[in-house]
Order: structure tokens, then sequence, then C-alpha cells
């Protein structure tokens, strides 16, 4: 008998790796999260990641604001 392995994995980006993936500077990145302009962070303990796959997504959309991106999600999700 196989069992398949179903192991999701997440990777999440600290605020450098997503600035290096954006061509941004890491203080650039919180402003751009404060100001509600990418996708909102996951956060664990005292630290800020983003979820590399929402960041895709993100991008794939056009780089919409986070209300708007949020949105589209929504909307995505109950087709």
């Amino acid at each position: 008998m196989e069992t398949k392995n179903t192991k999701t994995e997440i990777q999440l980006l600290t605020a450098k790796q997503l600035g290096v993936r954006l061509s941004l500077s890491k203080r650039q990145i919180f402003r751009l999260n404060s100001a509600g302009k990418i996708p909102a962070p996951i956060r664990i303990g005292g630290s800020v990641r983003w979820a590399e796959s929402i960041i895709a997504a993100w991008l794939k959309a056009g780089a919409p604001d986070r209300s708007s991106f949020e949105a589209m999600e929504q909307a995505g999700g109950k087709k």
C-alpha cells in the first residue's frame, strides 16, 4: 500500500528578502506595508514574514493595493 506525501511547504520571506525580490530596500518594504500597498504580512511572535505564494499571486494580479488584492482573492474564492 502506497501513501502519498501531501506535505505542503510554505516559503516565508523576510522584509529584506522581499525587498530583494521587488528591488526595494527593507525600509521601503515596511513603508509600503504601513501604507497598505503590499499584501498583509504574517506575524510569528515578534517576526514579520510574507508568504512567497501570496506575493507571487499579488504580482501576477498587477500589484494592486492591499484592500483591492484582498477583495480580488475573496471574489476568486467564492467561485
